[in-house]
């Protein structure tokens, strides 16, 4: 193939999400850059795809300690997404949430609670009610509100996150169990 065809858009990209998995930052982000340079050269610059690129760069920073970086690549692709994308797409939603999770992990829970609540009006008008991504939008939610204090506010997002996992995933899931230590953790603090 030709150095620019997008098929080796799409191995980078994988070879870079396999990096990412075993931990090897520096290798992914190599991988995901190889990947979003050819994608810029053959994509309209509002393709999806190019969100989806940004976003996993973003993602790679933020799982570096690197949030400024990491939101500003979860920005170009929120940016695409809302140009692109329907107001209730899912991606939308993730997109949010992503942007969410980097304030949390920078202590902002009063900006992650915005994107977290935008975010979790999409997957409610989206999805199923017992749907898993859902209750990750609950438990989102129930972790900006334990960092703002406000616990009570917090075990209830955390309890309506654990119902739908209960009835959603197998029951040795990690999601059940990081949200029963997370209820937990609540109930102490108050």
């Amino acid at each position: 193939l030709p150095p620019n065809h997008p098929s080796l858009a799409t191995s980078y990209n994988n070879i870079g999400g396999v990096y990412k998995n075993m931990g090897n930052y520096s290798k992914a982000l190599e991988f995901y850059e190889k990947s979003l340079q050819i994608l810029e050269k053959a994509l309209p610059p509002n393709h999806p795809d190019l969100a989806t690129s940004y976003n996993n760069i973003g993602l790679v920073y933020d799982n570096m300690g690197n949030y400024s970086k990491a939101l500003e690549f979860y920005e170009k692709a929120l940016q695409i997404f809302e140009k692109a994308l329907p107001p209730n797409h899912p991606s939308l939603a993730t997109s949010y949430d992503n942007i969410g999770l980097v304030y949390d992990n920078m202590s902002d829970y009063s900006k992650a609670l915005e994107f977290h609540e935008k975010a979790h009006q999409i997957f409610e008008n989206a999805l199923p009610s017992n749907h898993p991504s859902l209750a990750t939008s609950y438990n989102n939610i129930g972790t900006a509100y334990f960092g703002k204090r406000d616990y009570s506010k917090a075990l209830s997002f955390l309890e309506k996150a654990l119902s739908i996992f209960k009835k959603s995933l197998p029951p040795n899931h990690p999601n059940i169990k990081t949200v029963k230590n997370s209820i937990d953790n609540v109930k102490k603090k108050m």
